[in-house]
């Protein structure tokens, strides 16, 4: 049988990323990005191979968008794709693995939308189009909160009446659980270690940050909570915050929760503190060159991160190792070195050469010899979907 192909979807608000990923090579057949969705700037980016392309779709919606996708997507697959696999931020307490798409599974996702309204609908919308345009292909759901369905009950709840748990399902339930489960399965190999008898903190740092604890396979711990914004400092959120700040604003400033809420998500974390950019290469450029407000953002951050790191520490009977990835954690030498600083108690340390050399998609051990191990390994979320929609398949 020859080697499957799989499409997977991303969908945001206004925005697509895909990519055909076939199961036998490392690399993508196909990827690209349909972004400005809804407006007169709508238009398709695509790559396949060496080869850039694109396509101006004014107006386009997210099934229009789709429509031109498909034609190129069957001629990169030579007309032989097998199923597609849709991310899907949150599957609440519903969705433990992936999932099969049918009318009960849409119907369940529609149901803890209320959870994550900026995501779920757009996901949502995605995954209707799709199937009206491939009614005859396997259609499968990977959720970014099933991996962390394995927290213990005194992980995931917080110290709250407990009606709002049970009646509105307000517990923590953790992000980015596609690339946690795969970086975790990736290190093991790479460490020599069976994934099913090995334990890892793992940090993944973008534009969104959250670190976990992984024991055996499993997810034991994670800092995201009940919405993307608990935890670390990221990009433009701001990470753990006093929750009486809410009602401090809104009586000292007037603020609507609205406000409160647009700050806190889109202003505050490394945009907030640096004054500056929310993109790390840009604050580490600033502070070789003195610029204080991106010294403090990348000093908090790495200490805020360094913090996480040793709470997760406390779901693990042993460590293996610990694991960076995602933008920040794959390509910032800088950022890797300052949070080990604050994390010697752990016995972590860093090869300075190593560290340097890991960056721009190049993996390894970064740590110095007769230390815990500690990995920088590239994400493929993607990849893991498409693995999880062919197991599906199978």
């Amino acid at each position: 049988m020859s080697a499957r192909n799989i499409l997977v979807i991303n969908c945001g608000s206004s925005s697509i990323k895909f990519a055909l990923v076939n199961e036998a090579q490392e690399t993508f057949i196909l990827s690209g990005l349909a972004e400005r969705l809804g407006s007169p700037e709508a238009v398709l980016h695509w790559q396949q191979g060496e080869h850039k392309d694109s396509l101006v779709l004014s107006g386009a919606d997210h099934r229009l968008a789709l429509s031109h996708l498909l034609p190129i997507v069957q001629q990169a697959a030579a007309g032989a794709l097998h199923g597609i696999g849709h991310r899907v931020v949150h599957g609440g307490e519903y969705f433990s693995s992936a999932t099969r798409l049918d009318a009960v599974s849409l119907q369940a996702i529609r149901q803890v939308a209320p959870l994550a309204p900026l995501h779920n609908p757009a996901n949502l919308q995605g995954i209707e189009a799709a199937m009206k345009l491939f009614p005859d292909l396997v259609q499968v759901a990977v959720f970014d909160t099933a991996f962390h369905q394995s927290l213990p009950e005194h992980a995931y709840r917080y110290a709250v009446p407990e009606a709002l748990y049970r009646e509105h399902g307000v517990r923590r339930y953790g992000f980015h659980g596609t690339s946690h489960r795969y970086v975790s399965q990736q290190a093991a190999q790479m460490a020599g270690l069976p994934a099913d008898a090995s334990s890892w903190l793992v940090a993944h740092l973008g534009n969104g940050c959250s670190t976990c604890a992984v024991e055996n396979g499993h997810s034991l711990d994670t800092s995201m909570g009940l919405t993307p914004l608990e935890g670390l400092v990221m990009g433009t959120r701001s990470g753990d915050v006093d929750p009486n700040l809410h009602s401090h604003l809104a009586r000292t400033l007037g603020w609507s929760l609205e406000q409160i809420d647009a700050m806190l998500n889109k202003d505050s974390g490394l945009l907030g503190l640096s004054g500056l950019s929310n993109d790390m290469r840009t604050l580490e450029q600033a502070r070789e060159q003195g610029h204080a407000g991106a010294s403090l953002a990348i000093e908090v951050f790495c200490y805020r991160l360094a913090k996480s790191l040793a709470a997760m520490s406390c779901a693990l009977r042993r460590l293996d190792g610990l694991i960076f990835t995602g933008g920040i954690g794959e390509n910032s030498a800088l950022i890797r070195s300052r949070t080990l600083d604050h994390l010697s108690l752990l016995g972590l340390k860093l090869d300075a050469q190593a560290n340097a050399r890991c960056v721009r998609g190049v993996a390894g051990a970064i740590h110095a010899e007769g230390h815990t191990r500690v990995l920088v390994v590239p994400t493929n979320e993607e990849r893991q979907i498409a693995l999880d929609t062919l197991a599906l398949l199978d």
